[in-house]
Order: structure tokens, then C-alpha cells, then sequence
């Protein structure tokens, strides 16, 4: 597979938008970064342009995200790069977006703390239905 992962750090920048849908669970969301780099001639640490993706989130990283994530936050976001480039519009103006495919989404720990909690899982109804069959 040739895919292009990206591991990225920034803010979040609108709200978890999180729904269920035939295939399962799947939330996304603006991201914000921006790069800081140090001006020589100034002295002085400056803010670089800021580039916005939407990340996506599938199944259980969906659920997990909607319930522990707020607007502001600092992640790191890792997953798979996809550019769009969207066919022109009424103008005649071409769009192209980077959107992330999530692999994996936590909390910036060097500008604060988190408290993790584990996830309780429960038996899935193939697991029941394998469960019965052998009592």
C-alpha cells in the first residue's frame, strides 16, 4: 500500500462532528496548524501561515474522539494524507482540500495533561451468538 501518513501538531478548530452511519461510527473536524519558527534578524519566535485539514474518524476512534475532545485543544493527529481537487464551481474556481484519514488522535502533552481512561468493551453480538452455541 502506498499511502501517504502524516503525523501532524495543531488545534482543533471547530466542533467534533460526529454521526452514525450505516458503515459505523465516523466524526471529523477542522484542524489548525501552525508552524513557529525562530527569526534571526528579529530575535524573535514568529507564527508561519496556517494550514487547515479535516480529519476523519471511523468506528471506535469516531466514538472515542466525540467524547473526549473539545474545540481549542492541542492534538497530534497521524494518519493518511488525501488531497481533493474539487471540479470547479459557478466561477470557475478550482478547490483543492487535504483531508486526514485518522489512524491514531491524542492530546498534545507538552502544553498540558490528560487523564486516560480505558475503554470497557463488551461482548459483540457474534461473540454472544458463539458464546450460546458452545453452553
Amino acid at each position: 500500500m502506498n499511502d501517504t501518513l502524516v503525523t501532524l501538531v495543531g488545534h482543533v478548530a471547530t466542533r467534533i462532528d460526529f454521526k452514525e452511519t450505516p458503515t459505523g461510527p465516523s466524526a471529523r473536524f477542522r484542524f489548525a496548524v501552525t508552524p513557529r519558527y525562530f527569526d534571526r534578524r528579529t530575535d524573535t519566535w514568529s507564527d508561519a501561515a496556517t494550514s487547515f485539514f479535516t480529519v476523519w474518524a471511523r468506528r471506535t476512534l469516531a466514538l472515542n474522539l466525540a467524547s473526549s475532545v473539545s474545540v481549542g485543544e492541542p492534538l497530534v493527529v497521524h494518519g493518511r494524507l488525501r488531497v481533493r481537487d474539487d471540479p470547479p464551481d459557478g466561477d470557475g474556481a478550482r478547490w483543492f482540500s487535504a483531508d486526514i484519514e485518522a489512524v491514531a488522535i491524542g492530546h498534545d502533552l507538552n502544553r498540558g495533561t490528560a487523564a486516560f481512561r480505558r475503554v470497557v468493551t463488551t461482548d459483540t453480538p457474534l461473540m454472544t451468538a458463539q458464546k450460546a452455541a458452545v453452553v
